[in-house]
């Protein structure tokens, strides 16, 4: 599978035309976008979230042209430090239009998923997002290839329908 650079993910995530799916099936990420931020909230410090503005400008422009972003999160309970905190800056993102939901692990065990996270763009171009242990990412790859994109959609659904939307979630 070929990988894509972060420019070339970047387009995908501004130019789909009716859909972007992600699942989230890790208890722990270290992007390093999110350090620093992770850090003042495990300092019991403010942050005002402008480092989220992009996305969030970016959310509300796909909404305004009716194109959808849903994003289900599988989650350990109680959650990791690393989903808490995830939780807690979510709701920018939501009332930006952002449709996120949590899926506690537990209901989960019969779903079949693919190996790694993933976006699924308008059902014709899945990026599998490849992290190593300590949550950092190290790669993106793309796959056009049927049996991917139907794998990632079926997960997607079925992990869709056991979700529970953020603002109905109460975090363990």
């Amino acid at each position: 599978m070929p990988s894509i650079t972060d420019e070339g993910f970047n387009r995908l995530l501004a130019s789909f035309k009716r859909e972007a799916l992600h699942l989230e099936t890790r208890d722990e990420y270290g992007t390093a976008v999110e350090l620093p931020h992770m850090a003042k909230w495990a300092a019991g410090e403010r942050d005002d979230l402008e480092w989220l503005q992009g996305w969030c400008s970016m959310l509300r422009e796909h909404v305004k042209a009716g194109r959808s972003v849903r994003r289900a999160r599988v989650v350990s309970e109680p959650l990791s430090d690393y989903q808490r905190w995830s939780y807690s800056i979510a709701y920018p993102m939501v009332d930006a239009g952002e449709d996120i939901r949590w899926v506690p692990r537990r209901l989960v065990s019969s779903v079949a998923f693919p190996g790694n996270d993933f976006y699924l763009f308008d059902n014709r171009l899945v990026v599998f997002l490849i992290y190593a242990g300590n949550g950092l990412g190290t790669d993106k790859v793309t796959s056009t290839d049927p049996a991917d994109l139907r794998l990632c959609r079926s997960a997607f659904e079925a992990v869709w329908k056991l979700s529970i939307p953020h603002r109905d979630y109460q975090p363990l």
